[in-house]
């Protein structure tokens, strides 16, 4: 399901994410911060992957990157800049420790290679449109927000607020994460998220 590449992206993200948000006060909690961390990313990626096959697609994991400094073609830094991991420790750091970007993934989609005429030996790519790249990011959105809740309901307070603190982030409009393929995709979709994720941060503010 997962490649070594996927694999990778993942606990990077998920080391990285568990050091600014433990802070490492200790071993244990450093461990069990981690832990829910990929928990509440596998969730995130297992609705893409579930949504990716029934709609016929294929979808790989990656740590989110600027490969390019400018808009025209030719203006690419020589190596991708791993922004995965760089936003949330400069945003760390420059918030005073306020602030942990939680957005550090991103998805490309590819469309399955289909038999268009076997007798010719020709092959197709089936196309995918930005509405479909977008209802898998909200695939993803939807069971974090769902897992919020859940958690919430049977009092694993941490495990709530880092589902819905995800999903927040990463429905942030932004360079090619969730936000922005779902906002391209279906603006409507992606303004009720944005408003049930803010609600929800904004209520655990309250509780906090």
């Amino acid at each position: 399901m997962l490649n070594q590449k996927e694999i990778l992206a993942i606990l990077s993200s998920t080391i990285v994410l568990g050091i600014l948000i433990s802070l490492i006060e200790t071993w244990n909690i450093f461990f069990i911060t981690t832990g829910l961390i990929l928990i509440v990313i596998l969730i995130n990626i297992v609705a893409k992957k579930v949504t990716s096959f029934y709609l016929e697609t294929e979808t790989e994991i990656s740590l989110w990157e600027f490969k390019k400094f400018w808009y025209k073609k030719n203006h690419k830094f020589s190596k991708p800049i791993p922004a995965g991991i760089l936003i949330p420790l400069a945003i760390k750091f420059f918030s005073v420790g306020l602030i942990t970007w939680m957005a550090c993934l991103t998805f490309e989609v590819k469309g399955k290679i289909y038999k268009a005429a076997k007798r010719h030996g020709l092959y197709s790519f089936s196309g995918v449109t930005e509405e479909e790249i977008g209802w898998i990011a909200t695939a993803g959105i939807i069971m974090n927000i769902l897992f919020s809740i859940l958690g919430y309901v049977l009092g694993y307070g941490q495990f709530a607020q880092l589902n819905i603190l995800y999903a927040f982030f990463n429905l942030i409009p932004l360079s090619n994460l969730d936000g922005s393929k779902i906002f391209f995709g279906n603006k409507l979709v992606w303004t009720i998220l944005a408003i049930i994720a803010s609600m929800g941060v904004l209520g655990m503010l309250v509780i906090v």
